[in-house]
């Protein structure tokens, strides 16, 4: 199968990668490379035979016309994104050029190369949209988010995703473009770009820096391990129902504060110090428009497609805070020269 993938040199963009490429896939690679586009993040397949990459800006409709013309691909996984909810509090300009219109020029791309392919091609082909459960807005204390729940984006990051859900959609049914669609919950694992706050934290911890903690750090995310979401996307890819949306979630509700005091237990057991790392938190004005609670109901996955998270939280932070204990070599540099853990996001006056 040939696969293009763009975003392909971000985090879960990575994964999906060296995924794909280890399933014996063909892999192109379409990436902007900005500062979250690391190429370091695909060193174990950079000569693989079987990966391909090309630089270039998804809001580029000849270069998108001419990746999909000489590449050939059977299938699309839409991953590139600007994706960094506090970036997006800022530079909200960015999320509406590369979430919207980036996701619309690409859609067109698809839509003139998957009319021209002849039938048993065209049959095949399928245009995977990877999106997020910050779509949905915010839950109270109880229930989950469904494939039906109605779209509340409460920022400008998750409002460009919702409206890049919306073409997506749109394009299937008035073109009849075969998308289909996933949204998936808070991400972590290896390559992660530091100033999310799972990597942010592991840094900041091991290097005896304070530990920014929102509000009172109550709020609660549902944690998939980044490889459990590349498989789940091949999955969707592969097996899901055209025009069908698929959520992705590892089951793994966890408040903020509690994900906070666990990195520091599992460092302070790794790396021991003087003093417990813990007496690091900080906690500090919460973010504009944050939301409380996410959590999603993946039954639709597991049930129709077989999907099943391999990792639990316990297992997977565990691998988390080790990889980035060995691979110095991969964030140091991050860390000295793109983001040192300064807060983002902090709104000023117009």
């Amino acid at each position: 199968m040939r696969i293009l993938v763009t975003g392909g040199a971000g985090f879960i963009g990575s994964a999906v990668c060296r995924y794909l490429v280890g399933e014996g896939a063909q892999v192109l690679n379409v990436d902007k490379l900005t500062y979250a586009g690391n190429l370091e993040s695909l060193r174990d397949i950079a000569g693989n035979p079987n990966y391909h990459f090309l630089k270039a800006d998804i809001c580029d409709r000849a270069a998108m016309d001419a990746a999909f013309e000489n590449f050939r691909p059977d299938g699309v996984m839409h991953l590139a994104a600007e994706s960094h909810v506090d970036r997006s509090i800022t530079g909200a300009g960015d999320f509406v050029t590369t979430n919207v219109v980036g996701s619309f020029t690409l859609l067109e791309a698809a839509r003139a190369y998957w009319g021209g392919l002849p039938a048993p091609q065209r049959d095949v082909f399928r245009f995977l949209h990877v999106s997020t459960d910050e779509v949905y807005g915010s839950l109270g204390p109880d229930g989950l988010f469904e494939e039906t729940t109605p779209y509340d984006p409460s920022s400008p990051y998750s409002a460009s995703k919702a409206a890049s859900d919306h073409l997506a959609i749109a394009w299937g049914r008035t073109y009849g473009l075969p998308v289909v669609i996933s949204n998936c919950s808070n991400n972590y694992g290896p390559y992660h770009f530091p100033e999310k706050l799972i990597p942010l934290v592991i840094l900041n911890a091991l290097h005896g820096k304070k530990l920014p903690v929102y509000g009172d750090g109550s709020n609660v995310r549902d944690w998939l391990y980044v490889e459990d979401h590349a498989r789940a996307l091949l999955t969707i890819l592969t097996l899901g129902r055209v025009g069908e949306k698929y959520n992705v979630g590892g089951r793994n509700e966890r408040r903020n504060i509690d994900i906070v005091r666990r990195i520091c237990d599992i460092l302070d057991r790794a790396r021991p110090g003087a003093e417990s790392r813990q007496n690091l938190i900080t906690f500090v004005t919460d973010r504009p428009g944050h939301d409380h609670r996410y959590a999603i109901d993946a039954t639709k996955l597991e049930t129709e497609l077989g999907w099943r998270a391999k990792e639990n939280f316990d297992t997977g932070i565990e691998k988390t805070v080790a990889w980035y204990l060995d691979n110095e070599w991969w964030w140091r540099p991050l860390r000295d020269k793109v983001y040192a853990g300064e807060r983002l996001g902090l709104v000023t006056a117009p």
